[in-house]
């Protein structure tokens, strides 16, 4: 096993699709001789050439739109949005079209959109968004949200080979911070599962990304005032895993929600409504959301410290909650 940052993780399970099947090919700004902005493709240009590692003019729109027409000859494009508050301007293409093709004339569009999102790297409101939950409302899209390195390699690899299009957000302050031991033999991670990260009795914490380890860190902190907390990864955020999170909520019989995102209109909103609607007789305190307020993402370190959930607001929710 190798020790594996998550930029590295995207980075090896994307390199090994390539290297199993040529018509998986990479496009997008600056991918090829800058090696990307984050660098997650730094050396593919050398290694596999520049018919499949294709830099592309500023145009969310046409990197899509190439993406989308290569899959429906055969290939597997895999598309970055340099940053993914930018997939607005590709907005179109993904939603009216590129969902909407397999329903319409059984036509498969199998494209991976890369899309580096999220907060606390000082990004300001255009570089800083989580715009995930713009997708899951969209039928025929896949939308992942990965927050360790395994599952990073795993579902980048299972997006690659799935013959649907995927969006796969990669949390921007994870690419360096978070590490872990990968197995040296190949693996998958599959859509559509979450994931047990933690096992606890009296309080399950639904979660995905980065907001995984501030409510990791709050577990820890519960758990020496006595609290037993289980930590759900939701993993896929649509096709939501609707099982597992009720049977952990059965379990415990509380409930917290927790995105980075921005509360409204939030994927919280939604595991929120089937936990009422399918587990409520199970319930001894209200289900609880905490996310970003209504706001565009602050450039301001403290006004951005102040804007994004942290450990220290889910500890004391969740104290509440246990108490309720």
């Amino acid at each position: 096993m190798a020790t594996t940052t998550y930029l590295e993780a995207i980075r090896e399970g994307l390199w090994e699709e390539m290297e199993r099947d040529p018509n998986v090919f990479c496009i997008g700004e600056d991918i090829a001789v800058y090696g990307g902005a984050f660098k997650v493709t730094a050396g593919f240009l050398e290694h596999f050439g520049e018919k499949r590692v294709v830099d592309t003019p500023i145009s969310e729109s046409a990197i899509v739109g190439a993406a989308i027409g290569a899959g429906f000859i055969g290939l597997r494009p895999v598309a970055e949005m340099q940053f993914a508050d930018f997939i607005t301007c590709g907005f179109d293409q993904i939603v009216n079209f590129a969902a909407k093709c397999r329903y319409r004339w059984g036509a498969g569009v199998p494209i991976v959109i890369r899309a580096p999102s999220g907060g606390g790297v000082h990004g300001g409101p255009f570089h800083s968004q989580n715009p995930e939950a713009w997708f899951a409302h969209v039928p025929g899209l896949k939308v992942l949200c990965p927050a360790t390195a395994y599952d990073a390699k795993g579902l980048i690899k299972s997006a690659i080979r799935d013959n649907d299009p995927v969006l796969f957000f990669e949390h921007k302050a994870l690419y360096r911070r978070i590490k872990e031991d990968l197995p040296e033999q190949e693996y998958t991670v599959p859509i559509g599962k979450a994931a047990i990260y933690r096992d606890g009795t009296d309080l399950s914490i639904i979660t995905y990304g980065a907001m995984l380890y501030e409510a990791s860190q709050a577990a820890g902190d519960l758990a020496a005032e006595g609290y037993s907390v289980e930590i759900v990864d939701l993993r896929t955020v649509f096709p939501l895993d609707e099982e597992t999170v009720l049977a952990s909520v059965r379990k415990t019989a509380r409930a917290i929600v927790l995105h980075e995102d921005t509360l409204t209109g939030g994927i919280g909103g939604e595991v929120v409504a089937r936990i009422t609607e399918k587990a409520f007789e199970y319930l001894d305190a209200p289900v609880v959301r905490i996310a970003a307020p209504d706001t565009p993402v602050p450039y301001s370190s403290p006004l951005e410290q102040a804007f994004l959930p942290t450990a220290a607001k889910v500890t004391a929710k969740a104290r509440w909650l246990l108490q309720y």
